[in-house]
């Protein structure tokens, strides 16, 4: 091949470029934005729409939550977003801090170390901001 140029980054800036022209506040879009739309939602909520609706005699929201974290965390912690929402879901529904980091803790043996501790950034940095702010 004689084209030196990466066909992928081509087809990403272009994209890019499109993104920019149907609307131009994509250009400075973070997923952290999107996440101030609606930072957790009340355990009620989560059991309505997680627990009791799909399976009333099944699992709670709060256990929902904790695979759905230890998924996110074996995926490669790639979905920062989702994980701190998933964290500040799981404690407005209850879950501990020890039942957090022991879930985390727990998908090293199937993640491995790296994913685990970037996941364990993403809920410290979610459980110290829920500290400040109720102190």
């Amino acid at each position: 091949m004689t084209d030196k140029t990466n066909p992928f980054e081509a087809m990403i800036a272009q994209y890019q470029e499109m993104a920019k022209a149907m609307n131009p506040a994509l250009e400075s879009f973070t997923p952290k934005g999107f996440e101030a739309l609606w930072p957790t939602m009340p355990k009620e909520v989560m059991e309505m729409w997680f627990g009791n609706t799909l399976n009333k005699d099944g699992l709670d929201a709060k256990t929902r939550l904790l695979l759905a974290l230890a998924a996110l965390t074996v995926l490669g912690a790639q979905a920062d977003a989702q994980i701190r929402m998933t964290v500040r879901h799981l404690m407005e529904a209850g879950a501990t801090k020890q039942e957090i980091i022991e879930t985390i803790g727990q998908m090293s043996m199937f993640a491995g170390i790296p994913a685990m501790t970037r996941a364990m950034e993403l809920a410290q940095d979610v459980m110290a901001d829920s500290e400040e702010s109720d102190t």
